[in-house]
């Protein structure tokens, strides 16, 4: 495998659980860099806590291990000093959507050209297993022994609604179409969102009898339903009243070429800014 050069084989084995759907998502993300042919000093890879920050140690890139929920202010930063740069952020439920919503939706905003990568394991695997913002109505977590009565968010209507420009979602069931997806997410110029589904048995799956990582896998394949992003509903969502157990819809929900912030940055601000400074050296010139 190739893809086995982009890794820091010296930090292996990974802390990850047995099962856990974190390593296929950096399997199908490494294809995807594979794919795309890109360099490794062409990659920075920012993230910061939790189960799936734990991802950027692993990987032989630029990297940066940051503050819970800053990921996203870190990587803007990263991509405003260096453009050319690829930026990717592995996230989880918490560093995302919870501590780290704001700077979620201004990035989706804004436009910047930063690839995040939504690891939905519905729980805080690394803290205990305390219910989260994706977690569903009635699930079980330590935070929640008689069942969780907040709604979660729906992740792709949240980024569509916030600006993100690319809004996908897959499971770690399938791995094919998320290197597909994470590929197509990268190449994308502007801010791509890629929401995975993945199973965590040890905390989620134990709590709430979804069974072994197998099972979990099996059910992303039994509950999913694929959409494009030219329908409105994929079939199969129709007639269902209880949302709780309603299909899933995953693939590619939106892809738009919309002007990317830091381009709009340099020409609305910096060009702006320098020819006001010539003009004005000019004008004070004898």
């Amino acid at each position: 495998m190739a893809t086995t050069d982009y890794l820091r084989k010296r930090f292996m084995p990974h802390i990850w659980c047995p099962g856990c759907g974190h390593g296929i998502v950096l399997n199908s993300l490494l294809r995807a860099i594979e794919k795309l042919g890109l360099e490794k000093n062409d990659i920075v890879m920012i993230s910061g806590i939790g189960c799936s920050a734990r991802m950027q140690g692993y990987v032989d890139f630029h990297t940066m291990h940051t503050l819970h929920g800053r990921a996203l202010a870190f990587a803007t930063g990263t991509k405003m000093a260096w453009p050319l740069l690829k930026v990717i952020v592995p996230m989880g439920d918490g560093d995302a959507l919870a501590i780290g919503g704001n700077h979620f939706i201004h990035a989706a905003r804004r436009n910047i050209d930063v690839t995040a990568v939504i690891m939905n394991n519905s729980i805080y695997g690394m803290t205990g297993g305390q219910h989260s913002p994706l977690t569903e109505c009635g699930d079980h977590a330590t935070t929640a022994p008689y069942g969780t009565v907040d709604p979660p968010f729906d992740v792709v209507q949240l980024a569509g609604a916030a600006g993100a420009s690319f809004v996908a979602r897959t499971t770690t069931y399938h791995a094919r179409e998320m290197t597909r997806l994470l590929a197509a997410a990268i190449e994308h110029k502007g801010f791509s969102v890629v929401e995975v589904l993945s199973q965590c048995p040890t905390y989620y799956g134990r709590r709430n009898d979804a069974g072994d990582a197998v099972a979990m896998m099996e059910g992303f394949r039994d509950r999913t339903v694929k959409v494009t992003p030219d329908q409105t509903a994929p079939d199969g969502l129709s007639g269902w009243t209880d949302a709780t157990h309603a299909p899933v819809p995953i693939g590619l929900f939106r892809r738009e070429e919309r002007p990317e912030y830091c381009e709009a940055y340099r020409t609305g601000v910096i060009e702006r800014a320098m020819q006001q400074a010539a003009s004005a050296a000019r004008e004070e010139s004898p």
